[in-house]
């Protein structure tokens, strides 16, 4: 027996596309045919994992069902299914003949289909927005040099425990930006850096205190708003939501649930939850080497606090949120993402989750894609830097983002040094390879990217964004966003192919869509500072008219 798709596939698709699957015999055959699969069953299946925490008992498989398949000849049999539904499923042919009762199965393992939201089909551009550096602040940094009398004051005040917090930038500011980001760049999605308060007194790291330390996971920072007796903060970022939704972009915003700030509410409200020292310390969590001490880890083996924090998704989605960056979410248990996701998606099916996996193993990254049911990853494109590292790692990411879920390129990520740092040609350079080599369109950078910012996003801080730099990379963002948009190279399905460029700093490859039409030939010098010289074999780029 012979099974397409092949046993152990895996395959990515979105709601509204078909699948076909066929069973073929090299001799005649007189029987029925099947496919075991639990597609067309979400509904069940979340409702399944969703019993099986909260019941403490296994799942039952009621979102199994045979389908049977069309016999096309003696030969063969074959069904096309119409997805209509989100999630993660599975299915596998299997073949009973006449007068027997036991199937026969098809060997290896089942196929894996991840059904997406159909409006993240392509042109998935994203702008991290961090809230704190518009306004003022987009063009004035507090951590810039400022006059030796004021500093040795500020110093002082430091000295005597006076607590000195600069302005901050507002939902308000930055939706007067959205012209900018969505009209003149192209970008489609949105994405916050969190926006829960944060230590200001207690525990407080840097001038402003980080993000990442949130004192209650469904506030809001009352510093991101303005003083307005006629809108609350919480009012103000449902402006900014609004104004994304009728632009018709997307808002994601990030949560870091693998911990809290100290003294948030659930220290009060849930103690229970951290993880402690030995000697009864609560522990902070950390990674390459640097350990968060503004930041108390909190232990995710506990089901309850799943049940909690999938509440505080729901939250955030009835407020209109389109989907969430997942700070650390390798540090997660695979089964409290399935458990977080199935009961969002029983309200919310088209959410979307993206996960920051960055330090974690690539086959936790695949699982948590693929069986937890996430949606997005944050590649590690912008951690390759050679010609030999980047070929490498472009099929990895394509492969994934076919079967599992969309790898993100991002040009340039709030905790990496800023491209322009190093050159404003290399930051060109290094936007377009994301976007050029990336799946679905799904591509990224942080704001200041198109400004040739120079200072590195510090999470602590407030440093400028170079705003209104009359040197910039606007059109070029622009332009690579609107050939995201519209080429078909770009959409669910396509091919990338490495070829050899003939040079040791040029990376070269084809791109074309689904049935290997449109092609395109990409061409990326990796030397910012002299031409280099490529050549290739003709018979690997039959349209050369239509390269970039």
């Amino acid at each position: 027996m012979i099974q397409k798709p092949f046993p152990g596939e895996h395959i990515l698709l979105y709601r509204g596309d078909t699948i076909d699957f066929s069973l073929s015999f090299d001799k005649e055959v007189r029987g029925k045919a099947f496919l075991r699969t639990n597609l067309e069953n979400a509904s069940i299946a979340r409702e399944e994992i969703i019993s099986s925490v909260l019941s403490a008992r296994p799942r039952s498989g009621q979102d199994w069902h045979d389908i049977p398949l069309e016999k096309k000849d003696n030969f063969s049999f074959s069904i096309r299914i119409a997805l209509l539904e989100e999630g993660h499923f599975e299915a596998k042919c299997f073949y009973i003949e006449d007068e027997e009762r036991e199937p026969h199965w098809v060997d290896g393992p089942n196929v894996h289909i991840n059904v997406e939201p159909s409006g993240y089909c392509c042109a998935n551009s994203i702008y991290c927005a961090f809230v704190r550096q518009f306004g003022i602040n987009k063009n004035f940094a507090f951590s810039r040099p400022i006059p030796k009398l004021e500093a040795d004051e500020i110093a002082e005040l430091d000295r005597m425990h006076y607590t000195v917090i600069p302005p901050s930038g507002t939902f308000r500011d930055l939706k007067k930006c959205l012209p900018h980001i969505i009209d003149d760049l192209n970008c489609r999605i949105i994405h916050l850096l969190p926006i829960n308060p944060t230590p200001t007194v207690f525990a407080r790291m840097g001038r402003y205190g980080s993000p990442y330390a949130s004192l209650d996971f469904t506030s809001i920072d009352p510093s991101l708003a303005e003083f307005d007796r006629k809108a609350t903060p919480l009012d103000q970022f449902l402006e900014l939501v609004d104004a994304i939704h009728r632009k018709n972009a997307k808002i994601f915003i990030d949560l870091a649930i693998n911990h809290t700030g100290w003294a948030s509410k659930i220290h009060e409200t849930h103690p229970e939850w951290l993880i402690r020292e030995e000697d009864g310390s609560i522990h902070s969590p950390g990674a390459w080497g640097v350990v968060w001490g503004d930041l108390t880890e909190l232990n995710h083996n506990k089901p309850d606090l799943w049940d909690y924090l999938a509440e505080v998704f729901l939250t955030w989605c009835a407020r209109g949120v389109d989907g969430f960056r997942c700070d650390a979410g390798y540090m997660i248990p695979e089964k409290a993402w399935e458990y977080i996701i199935a009961k969002v998606r029983v309200e919310y099916p088209e959410t979307i989750f993206l996960l920051e996996g960055l330090g974690g193993a690539p086959e936790i990254t695949r699982r948590l894609l693929d069986n937890a049911n996430m949606n997005w990853a944050y590649s590690e494109l912008f951690q390759n830097y050679t010609r030999e590292q980047i070929e490498g790692y472009i099929p990895y990411a394509h492969k994934v983002s076919l079967g599992d879920g969309i790898m993100v390129h991002y040009a340039e990520t709030h905790d990496n040094n800023r491209l322009a740092a190093t050159s404003e040609i290399y930051a060109k350079m290094r936007t377009a390879l994301s976007a050029l080599a990336s799946n679905n369109g799904a591509f990224g950078f942080t704001n200041g990217v198109e400004w040739f910012a120079k200072e590195k996003i510090d999470v602590h801080e407030s440093n400028a964004l170079n705003w209104g730099a009359k040197v910039n990379q606007i059109a070029h963002i622009s332009r690579l966003n609107s050939i995201l948009i519209s080429h078909p190279a770009f959409y669910n399905g396509s091919k990338i192919k490495i070829i050899d460029s003939g040079h040791q700093e040029v990376v070269a490859f084809t791109r074309s869509d689904s049935n290997s039409k449109s092609p395109l030939l990409i061409l990326i010098n990796l030397n910012c500072e002299k031409e280099s010289v490529a050549s290739w074999l003709k018979n690997e780029t039959p349209h050369q008219k239509d390269s970039l």
